[in-house]
Order: structure tokens, then sequence, then C-alpha cells
């Protein structure tokens, strides 16, 4: 008889971007930017509370800004200084080169979905999460939020997040309570030149009149003519605010939310009036509060595409400048629901206060009674 294969330990990615939150909307907001050794202390407290859990082995992106040898350092001394009873996972580096821009991100999740790590703990404004999202399949992500914009994810103390992640990856809580489906923005061009363009927001799509990419990060609403939203929370920071302190659409909620804030162009299909209905003041950026002229307003249905009808500028997404479109493209959005997985922290961490899971040992195997442990 072939004997059964062993049971593989779990594994835990982390993708840490050791440059977000450095472009222009830190600077225009005077909002302070999270130094080196302040994300090397993110991630030594999300491995503390993995190693409380039982989790042996974390595999982690490289990079060229210095992060790889602070964190091996700082580890080492941790290591030296922990009481006997505390275990460190054993940090794996993957096998890849650092080229210090998107694509380390992309190939990073793109490599953890192939080795089929139990979660993905993403450390990095709403960008790096978009980069990991359109890489990762099925595989969930517990999102740290240390760049701008920080409409996705919510504010999380990594230590939190590490033990929700562990409690997880270790089995001791079910996908059906450990995970949250969330929704995202496909957007898809189909140039004059036949050649089509696929890509994703988490959180808002913003279009520009500019017609040039320019420095990536989108801060002055002075440009904008639409922004459709995935959600719009009225405590976010971001163009998502508009929507936000407009009409608020939660994560969790069933639709999206379209904001015109420009006048319809001629010829457009849509005849809403050439002056706005009101001005709107949202937090656009930390510190950053801008009027914002609306002209109208509706909800985007699940699955439902809606063409946009500019007739040429800047596609931003999630904030960033990404593409440009002329007149003579065409340019869809369609919300999807159930998009993604994350790690519902919350969930988990309250699932672990009622069942007991936090009274002795962390490892334990899923469905052991607290008198058990």
């Amino acid at each position: 008889m072939r004997e059964p294969s062993p049971v593989r330990p779990p594994v835990v990615g982390i993708i840490a971007n050791p440059v977000s939150a450095r472009d222009i909307r830190r600077v225009v907001a005077n909002a302070n930017s999270l130094q080196l050794a302040d994300r090397v202390n993110i991630v030594l407290r999300a491995m503390a509370a993995l190693g409380a859990c039982g989790v042996t082995r974390v595999s982690m992106m490289p990079d060229r800004e210095g992060l790889m040898p602070m964190l091996e350092r700082h580890l080492k001394r941790e290591r030296a200084a922990s009481a006997s009873d505390q275990v460190w996972p054993r940090l794996e580096w993957l096998a890849m080169p650092a080229a210090g821009r998107v694509d380390d991100t992309l190939r990073a999740a793109r490599m953890m979905r192939e080795a089929a790590v139990s979660a993905i703990v993403v450390l990095g404004g709403d960008g790096t999460h978009r980069a990991v999202v359109r890489e990762c399949g099925q595989i969930p992500i517990a999102g740290l939020s240390t760049g701008t914009n920080n409409a996705y994810p919510e504010l999380r103390e990594a230590t939190l997040a590490g033990l929700a992640v562990g409690l997880y990856a270790m089995g001791r809580i079910a996908p059906d309570t450990a995970l949250a489906y969330n929704k995202r923005l496909d957007v898809r061009l189909n140039a004059r030149d036949a050649a089509v363009r696929h890509d994703i927001a988490l959180v808002d799509i913003a279009i520009a009149h500019e017609h040039y990419i320019g420095a990536k990060a989108l801060w002055r609403t002075d440009s904008l003519a639409d922004v459709y939203m995935a959600f719009a929370e009225p405590e976010a920071i971001g163009l998502s605010a508009i929507g936000g302190m407009l009409a608020p659409v939660g994560r969790r909620e069933s639709g999206g939310l379209h904001v015109q804030v420009a006048p319809s162009e001629p010829g457009a299909i849509r005849s809403e009036a050439a002056e706005p209905l009101f001005h709107l003041h949202a937090p656009i950026a930390p510190g950053l509060i801008q009027p914002v002229p609306v002209y109208g307003w509706h909800r985007l249905v699940d699955g439902e595409p809606v063409t946009v009808r500019r007739r040429g500028g800047v596609i931003a997404l999630d904030g960033e400048r990404e593409i440009t479109f002329g007149p003579n493209d065409r340019l869809t959005i369609t919300l999807r629901e159930r998009a993604f997985r994350s790690i519902a922290v919350a969930d988990c961490l309250r699932y672990a206060a009622t069942h007991g899971l936090l009274r002795a040992q962390l490892s334990a195997p899923i469905g052991a009674s607290a008198a058990a442990l």
C-alpha cells in the first residue's frame, strides 16, 4: 500500500514594499513617510505572531533598498533575546532578482501562488495591494497599510494581523469564518489599433482630462472628470472620499458608485447640466481637503460594464496614472464582487476569543476544545 504523503507545514508569504508612501501626495499634504526601520519592525511583529501560532516558515520577497539585511540583523537579535518558549518562523527569501519596480511585487505574488502558500501578508499602499491581487489568484491576503491612500486595507496592527493569519494558516479557523470576499473594478481598453488592455483597481478608477501620465500619483481634483468606486466609506482618505462624503457604499455592501465631477462633453449620451449641482469638500490626501464639483452620481451593479463617455484622457487606478486613451478607443469599467479573498482579521480574533483559541498553545489542531487545551 502506498504511504500517504506527509502533511506539508503551512508557509506564509510576506510582500513588503520598501518604498511605499513616498509619492507627491505625501509631500503636498505634509504627511510623514514610513522609514525602512519602521517597516522592518512591522514585519517582525507579524512574524512573532505567526510563530506564536505555530507557523514555522515564512517566504518573503527580496528587495534592493536595504530591507533584507536590516531584517536579517534584527531577526537574529530577537531570536537571541527571546525566551526559550518563543518560536520564530524560518525566513526564506524568494529566488528572484530585485529590480526595485512593481514587477518585483507581481513576480513575487505569482511565485507565492504557484508555491501554494497559505496566505500573503502585504505591506504597502493601494498600489502594492493591487499588484498582489493581480497575481495571487485564490490565495487570501492580509493587508497592512504602509502607503498612500489607504482606502484598502483598513489600518491594522501587525501583531493582530499576524495572529489572524497564523490561526488560519494552522487550520485553527475554517475558511468560511476566516476569509472575506472583496470587490474590485475591472477596466478594459479596446484601442483603435485593435490592442486590448485589461487592468484592475481595488478601490477607485479616476478619469482625468490630461493626455499624459507624467508623475503617477493623482492628487489634483481640477483635472478630474469621473470617479468610479468599488466602495466609498466616509472615513476614507483619497479619491474614494468623494463618494464616501456623497453617497457611502461599504466595502462589504453590494454595488459600487460612479461620481461625475466634470460636465459632459459635447455629443455625449448624458445631458447633465453644464453647472455642478454643488461642490463637495473631500479629504483627497492626509491634511488635504479640496472642493470637488458634483454633476451627478449613480450606483454601479455587479457584472454590468459601464462605457466611459469621455473622448480621451488618463486612467488612474487607485490614485496612480497608468493608462492613456483617445477619442477612438473604447473604455469600459465593470464592478466585480467576490473578486478576491482576504483574511477577516476582526472575525478571526472574535472567533479565537469565543472559542478559547488563545487560552493555551495556539497551534493545537482545529476542533480541539478549550478543556483539552
